[in-house]
């Protein structure tokens, strides 16, 4: 009780928003704003035409470009696990995720997701992003300097999104540029470990036509022998206005990470290396009318992974190579249409088609082992309504998809939801909806303990949500309740032994808080907090997560401290032990030309010693500093 009452303390000395930013697609940032939650915030996420957020029944966290840019940090994700209560993203070294065993990117949502992640679904403009073969998300693969915003859906969103969206959604939209002419942007950072960071952006815009683009790369020797991360990427995405109601868009979106796992440190591994290239390309045609609009999308995900797997002390190198080629192929579209005042219906039809080839590969290819070369279809249709009443004060939100696999045959995915909003600063929220996940490719057919027989996952969360907005809108308050009962988890009977079988349940109860002050227009202060209760353990799902940060600005200085607190988190399922631990980051930048900005960070400042992923030390202190540089 004495922690918990710490950490309601810390959120009332200073609170991340639950809604930051106001950067909106067709919209130029609004200065006075920013990163302070508005309940007018248009939301493209927790339905598919874009929406108001005090209409969507379910909680919703946007992270703003504002946000993105202060952090500092290549990747998306670090930033998300601070920022968003009730999500959890395992790290394992100061850069670099990894693949395969001993691979951190875990993401749990109030206990939900899996390891590897196979119940959170990660989305880029609205596509799915996992592999095609094992079905999880490629932690590496997200990149800040693409990243425009980043909206999180708290809870169940399969509704839309079918499979893995089980426990939540996260969805990285892509940067567009917004007025004639062009602009860029440059940045260099170097620090602890040999770590190397290196982007570059532009954008460009005549009339219809606009262009954005980006490439990077990034290195480090990492804190321990045998733990090399290096990595390029490049995006590239295409716009043309067809009319004032059509709207037209390509992107290529490639990246190639060649990274090491040196095992835990009581059993280091030696050449366990990975070389992974992971690319995703689509075509969407969007329409907009007033009492209308919808989309046609294209997508195509790809990939190889090619792993050594290395050998430990006193052992032999093996001979054979991990190989796989994964690929996924979908359609989505949508149409929503107001047949009278207040109301929105949307109906929609998503196909995927996924798979791939997997081999251990040896020296003589005559000796090659075929794991897997398979591929399945998932279809869907789905229709939702949204309708307000009351003089707008009241919104009824129902929605129904019957989804198709392949093997596992049809599921019925139901939900239902109202917002009622009092008065202009009070929102209040009740949403009931289910959650469901098919086995994936990996877990039915490929590796003891394959078990071609899996039925989906499924659970039923319920929840009741508040948002209030203080003070002339300075300061915005939010809470959530939640219990998420489910059955049919694919587990083994016992850590490691036996077959893959539907015996699992989840029974997750708990409550997330968030609040962000604006005291001055160059002083602001936000915090979240999330208190997770589990009947059935989970590991890498914390019971305390608490994030505390301010930021400051005068003349050319600029500020930022943030402290993360992680609570009774569970690390090993032979280990009974949990980990809890405080970190402390702190950014400081100068702008000392008007296109040239210095600065620096360091990141754990207190120096703990702390593992997320048993066996895998974290980094003490860390230090790093840059320039970056804007046309």
């Amino acid at each position: 009780m004495y922690k918990i009452t710490l950490l309601l303390y810390c959120m009332l000395l200073s609170a991340s928003p639950l809604v930051a930013g106001n950067i909106h697609p067709g919209n130029e940032p609004d200065e006075e704003l920013n990163d302070t939650v508005r309940l007018d915030e248009i939301i493209v996420t927790g339905t598919m035409p874009k929406v108001n957020l005090r209409n969507l029944p379910m909680s919703i966290s946007v992270i703003s470009g504002n946000q993105i840019e202060e952090r500092i940090q290549p990747n998306i994700l670090p930033l998300l696990t601070e920022e968003v209560p009730g999500l959890f993203i395992t790290q394992r070294g100061v850069m670099g995720y990894g693949v395969a065993n001993g691979a951190a990117g875990g993401m749990s949502m109030r206990g939900i997701g899996g390891a590897p992640t196979t119940g959170v679904l990660v989305l880029i403009d609205g596509h799915p992003q996992y592999m095609g073969l094992m079905g999880h998300p490629l932690a590496d693969s997200y990149q800040s300097m693409m990243t425009e915003r980043v909206e999180v859906v708290r809870g169940p969103a399969s509704v839309l999104y079918g499979s893995n969206a089980m426990g939540g959604v996260i969805n990285i939209i892509t940067k567009k540029q917004q007025r004639d002419g062009s602009h860029g942007m440059a940045q260099v950072m170097y620090g602890s470990y040999n770590t190397l960071n290196a982007e570059a952006y532009t954008g460009w815009k005549k009339e219809r036509l606009h262009l954005v683009g980006n490439i990077g790369y990034s290195r480090s020797d990492g804190h321990r022998e045998n733990m090399d991360f290096e990595q390029w990427n490049g995006y590239a995405k295409v716009g043309y206005d067809i009319s004032r109601n059509w709207k037209s868009f390509a992107d290529l979106n490639i990246s190639n990470t060649e990274s090491s796992n040196p095992g835990p440190v009581a059993a280091p591994i030696t050449d366990n290396d990975a070389d992974i290239t992971r690319g995703m390309t689509s075509l969407a045609i969007e329409n907009e009318y007033t009492n209308t609009s919808g989309a046609i999308k294209l997508f195509y995900n790809f990939g190889t992974h090619r792993i050594n797997d290395g050998y430990r002390e006193g052992g032999q190198p093996v001979p054979q190579r991990f190989n796989s080629s994964d690929r996924m192929a979908g359609v989505s579209v949508y149409q929503s249409y107001s047949f009278f005042a207040g109301n929105k219906t949307t109906a929609g039809f998503d196909y995927q088609h996924f798979g791939g080839e997997a081999k251990n590969k040896f020296p003589d290819e005559s000796d090659n082992v075929q794991l897997a070369d398979t591929s399945l279809y998932n279809m869907a249709g789905y229709l939702n309504l949204q309708q307000t009443i009351l003089n707008n004060k009241l919104t009824l939100n129902a929605g129904i998809r019957l989804d198709h696999h392949q093997i596992n045959g049809s599921e019925w995915i139901p939900q239902l939801g109202a917002s009622f909003t009092p008065s202009a600063t009070t929102v209040l929220k009740a949403i009931v909806s289910k959650g469901f996940r098919n086995p994936t490719i990996r877990e039915m057919y490929m590796f003891p303990p394959q078990n071609p027989d899996l039925k989906p996952e499924r659970l039923m969360n319920y929840e009741i949500s508040l948002l209030q907005m203080l003070m002339d809108n300075r300061l915005s308050l939010g809470v959530n309740l939640f219990y998420i009962k489910g059955d049919n988890m694919i587990q083994q009977p016992q850590p490691n032994i036996g077959q893959w079988v539907n015996i699992g349940e989840v029974e997750n109860k708990g409550f997330e808080l968030s609040a962000s002050y604006q005291a001055m227009p160059n002083l602001r202060f936000s915090a979240n907090y999330s208190y997770l209760d589990m009947t059935y353990k989970i590991l890498t799902a914390p019971e305390h997560k608490l994030y505390v940060s301010g930021s400051y600005t005068k003349g050319p200085w600029g500020i930022s401290t943030g402290v993360q607190y992680i609570g009774n988190i569970y690390t090993s399922p032979s280990d009974t032990r949990q980990e809890t631990f405080v970190l402390w980051n702190v950014r400081a930048n100068y702008q000392l030309l008007d296109w040239l900005n210095l600065f620096i960070k360091g990141e754990n400042l207190l120096g703990r010693k702390y593992e997320i992923n048993a066996g895998y030390p974290m980094p003490g202190a860390t230090i790093f500093g840059g320039i970056r540089v804007k046309i």
